[in-house]
């Protein structure tokens, strides 16, 4: 596995290096933010490993930017930052999980091996992998999707592979636990933002004020239905 790390704190890059080296991982470091894009962009990755803070470019620039050229690597940032606003500001940008300073290295294994997984178990749909209903129509194999014959061009992965399965799924209600292990592929570690970010930006991308589709089940989670019976909240 080879992982790109884009830290300045040599401490930190210090410690990573030496669980990579446990766990097999070829990890390189760059400590500059521009640079850590640059490098990015001239290489082959199986992860991304991004600081907050960093000279050059700051990390949820680098997000924001590889999601923009719709790279599907995996995306995890480190941030000092323990506010939600900006926790879910990296989120929101396409970063697939976070990890909060200071963190345990085991912690952070955990979250690599998590979306890295993900990621590797994909595996290509059968030409004849294909939704449609009264408003969408969604190709699996082409990860394309028409809203009333309007193409929606703009979704990243994730929020594409969780559209997929609320929409295969019509009227079920998940919780934020259960569109984790199913969507993104890994349990629960403790962040249901992530969820409700996703969730947000779909609203933004396929909706209108007048058709809702993925409705707020409080205390529980979320369904997508297409009846427009539901406030979505």
């Amino acid at each position: 596995m080879k992982i790109l790390v884009i830290e300045d704190n040599t401490s930190v890059c210090s410690m990573i290096e030496m669980f990579f080296a446990k766990e097999g991982i070829q990890g390189t470091f760059v400590n500059d933010g521009l640079e850590g894009y640059n490098t990015f962009k001239t290489g082959t990755w199986d992860a991304l490993i991004v600081d907050w803070m960093l000279p050059g470019m700051d990390g949820v620039s680098i997000c924001r930017k590889i999601r923009e050229e719709h790279y599907t690597v995996p995306i995890i940032m480190l941030t000092a930052k323990d506010t939600e606003s900006d926790q879910v500001l990296g989120l929101e940008m396409g970063a697939d999980d976070y990890v909060t300073k200071p963190f345990s290295p085991l912690t952070l294994m955990a979250r690599i091996k998590a979306v890295t997984r993900r990621y590797q178990t994909q595996v290509p749909a059968p030409m004849d992998d294909f939704l449609q209903t009264e408003h969408f129509k969604i190709s699996k194999n082409t990860r394309e999707v028409l809203v009333d014959g309007v193409p929606v061009t703009n979704l990243t992965p994730k929020e594409f592979d969780l559209l997929y399965y609320m929409v295969e799924h019509p009227r079920q209600v998940f919780s934020r636990e259960q569109l984790l292990e199913r969507v993104w592929g890994y349990q629960f570690y403790g962040d249901e933002r992530t969820v409700d970010v996703h969730i947000k930006r779909l609203r933004k991308k396929v909706e209108t004020t007048t058709q809702p589709f993925f409705h707020t089940v409080w205390g529980v989670g979320y369904k997508f239905d297409e009846s427009n019976q539901t406030d979505k909240n």
